[in-house]
């Protein structure tokens, strides 16, 4: 699925038009990545939440001659799925998850 896509189910599902679809799901992204940027994180709770994350500085190493190169240290973006998006991704893997919990 595309950016028109979703703007298109957006737009159909809650009797938008396009263009209003499109500047809610504009305003949506650019506040999660204002809020990220802070270093701040977005919770959806049942959908996941973004977050920001440090890496370290590390040693790499260039693949085409085997050099080795010091890749310096970063912020990044990071997403975490909730429970729920899991589980529509992989039910069975929700199922044993909670068959291994009521244990």
């Amino acid at each position: 699925m595309n950016r028109a896509e979703l703007v298109e189910i957006l737009a159909s599902k809650n009797d938008l038009s396009k263009t209003a679809a499109n500047a809610v799901l504009d305003t949506l992204i650019e506040t999660i990545q204002t809020t990220v940027k802070k270093g701040d994180a977005v919770q959806l709770v049942g959908f996941g939440t973004f977050k920001s994350a440090k890496r370290a500085a590390r040693t790499g190493k260039n693949p085409a001659t085997g050099a080795s190169l010091k890749i310096p240290a970063a912020t990044v973006p990071k997403f975490v799925a909730g429970a729920k998006f899991k589980a529509v991704v992989d039910p069975e893997a929700a199922k044993r998850k909670a068959e291994k919990a009521g244990k």
